[in-house]
């Protein structure tokens, strides 16, 4: 059974969301036939490759609130992350394009290393403070995977797998995606948010069970996530 997934790597709701999402999966029944497919959405074309600007701080002149304001949210965010297991220091992640990033996770994808590359791009950024606009930065983190540096500089160098970027868009716009993450199961369930992991396996349950069906994606649940217009915490009950 396929899952396939847009975020973007700058997203916070996005690096909660695979951990929980990747939860239920290891505790589902038939956790060995899924397969996880990941897709780019951007959040911020416009953004400059590489920023001074932490993303605390860049939110709070987004909204007209106080740094502290922004810090205590964060703060709560983060709390969450650890308790999953995943390490993060917002103060330390700095505003920056994701164009190229997404390029090089469709390489990695080509090699069968696109979770891994997707899974340290958000390392990077989260959590060690890493300028994943910078092209050399991108070539290092690859070959960490196991890429070849010299053919993801070559790749970056060019427009290689940019039409991939811009055919995920494409298609999320196409189904009705306005904020990361999302997933959608086995292409006709649809998750939005970073839900709990039992919501993520309840519709993991779902989705199996009808596999065999054919329907359209229909959005559900109502966990946080980021759109263009900027990041939410999960609604209210």
């Amino acid at each position: 059974m396929r899952l396939d997934i847009w975020t973007d790597i700058v997203c916070p709701f996005c690096y909660l969301g695979r951990a929980r999402l990747e939860e239920a999966v290891a505790g589902f029944e038939h956790r060995d036939e899924v397969e996880l497919v990941w897709h780019s959405f951007e959040l911020d074309r416009d953004a400059p490759a590489v920023s001074e600007q932490t993303v605390v701080d860049l939110v709070a002149q987004k909204y007209g609130a106080s740094r502290e304001q922004m810090v205590a949210q964060h703060e709560s965010l983060a709390a969450q992350m650890r308790e999953l297991g995943l390490p993060v220091d917002f103060d330390r992640a700095r505003h920056g394009n994701t164009f190229d990033a997404h390029r090089v996770v469709h390489l990695a994808t080509e090699h069968g290393l696109g979770g891994e590359m997707h899974a340290r791009l958000l390392r990077a950024y989260f959590a060690e403070g890493l300028a994943i606009g910078d092209r050399e930065v991108l070539a290092d983190l690859a070959a960490e995977v196991g890429l070849d540096r010299d053919e993801v500089v070559q790749a970056l160098a060019g427009h290689d797998y940019g039409n991939h970027v811009r055919s995920d868009e494409a298609t999320a716009k196409m189904i009705g995606i306005t904020g990361v993450p999302f997933v959608v199961l086995d292409r006709k369930y649809g998750v939005s948010g970073a839900q709990p992991t039992q919501v993520f396996a309840d519709a993991l349950a779902t989705a199996w069970e009808h596999r065999h069906e054919v329907a359209e994606p229909v959005a559900t649940g109502c966990g946080g996530g980021c759109g263009p217009d900027g990041c939410a915490g999960a609604c209210a009950s």
